[in-house]
């Protein structure tokens, strides 16, 4: 593929339009300093599943307290997965009428507000500031794809790896330290839980000098002209572009299963739920390898197909394994499921760069990717969860995760080929 020219470089992740001359300057200015945009990326990122992680070790202390029955309960994890689609789909309008910084520092903001709001004590706030959290995340999974094609076009890959690691190192820090939290606060599941509005905060004042920056973009609402792939085809009408959503949401789906369910499988089978959390914890840690090394290794292959038979074998083999001996091999199946896992989200979030010829079409594809995807991935705990509840056990739940691994196979097949939306 040639190479892109200046202009091009300097598309905004915001859909369909080109810099003006403000907005050009104003970019420029940004990447002159990179250090400042690398860190603010990571921020974001360590936001983008810790407020999911945090929830699951404590979902039992949460079901007693109001008193939830089991499909009850997988609302509280289903409901801001279900808003992580539904908040996609608003994600590239709210970017092009705002700009990618100003509505990710405020997807942070709310991102704290929501997690603030789910510890108030009624249900309604409960599942309410679950709508706030998904909200929250939708976009900055929307718009992280778009933004690093951007102001990375020649090193995407490698900072699809940086970013997904950083969300997968935050969804492991969260894991890990509710339980030991809860403690530190005196028994609270509410105060663990609102600990982390403050790495929000954090991440939204990392972005203010961004927003300023791009505060100057004046005009930057301009339609693009031309005759490229990001101005012309619809994703939506793109065979390809639904072969890397399906493949998206598939993964995500049997990602949101255990990330809601589990500690639970575990401490069901007799596991005490300290020695659940720090397992879950660590399947959480070893997402990090590959979710860091299969983008890269993506990067550099004309087709993807082998990592998508290697990571959706590793899921698999990792559920089986729950399915034969759920706390007898409780490290090793961890350990599978977490490297499938994690790279199973790299190879998803890489494939809608690769397959993308510009960032337009990148901002384009990651939006329906994740809007499509994230509704699909929103069945999975609460049907795992009224699955559970109808057998009474999770043999059910496991075998029809496993049929789910085998689809995402066949569309994953399609979607590594080495072509464009």
């Amino acid at each position: 593929m040639p190479r892109p020219d200046a202009e091009q470089l300097l598309l905004d992740a915001e859909v369909d339009v080109r810099p003006s001359p403000q907005a050009s300057a104003a970019r420029r200015a940004l990447l002159a300093h990179p250090v400042l945009l690398l860190v603010g990326i990571v921020l974001a990122s360590l936001n983008m599943r810790a407020a999911l992680a945090g929830v699951s070790p404590l979902v039992g202390e949460i079901s007693g307290d109001f008193g939830l029955s089991a499909t009850a309960t997988s609302l509280v994890t289903s409901v801001p997965v279900l808003f992580l689609g539904a908040g996609a789909a608003v994600a590239p309008w709210l970017a092009r009428r705002f700009g990618a910084e100003q509505v990710l520092c405020g997807a942070l903001v709310l991102l704290a507000a929501g997690i603030l709001l789910r510890v108030a004590p009624s249900t309604y706030a409960l599942y309410g500031g679950g709508v706030l959290v998904g909200s929250a995340i939708a976009l900055l999974n929307v718009l992280m794809p778009g933004l690093i094609k951007r102001d990375f076009p020649d090193r995407a890959a490698a900072m699809t790896s940086v970013y997904t690691g950083s969300m997968i190192a935050g969804a492991t820090l969260a894991a890990a330290a509710s339980v030991p939290l809860e403690h530190a606060f005196g028994g609270g599941w509410q105060a663990s839980l609102a600990f982390w509005s403050l790495l929000a905060l954090v991440a939204a004042v990392a972005w203010v000098p961004q927003v300023l920056i791009a505060r100057g973009r004046t005009g930057h609402e301009v339609r693009a002209t031309g005759t490229g792939t990001g101005t012309g085809r619809s994703v939506w009408r793109s065979a390809l572009a639904w072969q890397v959503t399906l493949f998206m949401g598939l993964q995500s789906l049997w990602t949101y299963v255990l990330i809601a369910w589990l500690p639970t499988i575990f401490t069901d089978h007799g596991m005490s739920r300290s020695t659940a959390g720090v397992i879950f914890a660590f399947n959480n840690l070893i997402q990090v390898a590959g979710a860091f090394l299969v983008p890269l290794l993506a990067g550099r292959m004309r087709s993807q197909r082998v990592l998508v038979v290697l990571v959706t074998g590793l899921v698999a083999a990792g559920y089986a394994g729950l399915l034969a001996a759920p706390v007898a091999g409780a490290w090793l199946w961890s350990g599978l499921l977490g490297i499938g896992q994690g790279g199973a989200v790299g190879l998803a979030l890489t494939l809608i760069v690769l397959r993308s010829g510009d960032a337009a079409t990148a901002s384009r594809l990651s939006g329906m990717s994740q809007t499509v995807g994230y509704l699909l991935a929103a069945v999975g705990p609460l049907a795992a969860g009224a699955v559970h509840q109808a057998t009474g056990g999770w043999t059910v739940p496991i075998v029809l995760v496993l049929a789910v691994c085998a689809a995402a196979l066949g569309v994953g097949l399609l979607a590594a080929r080495d072509r464009r939306v």
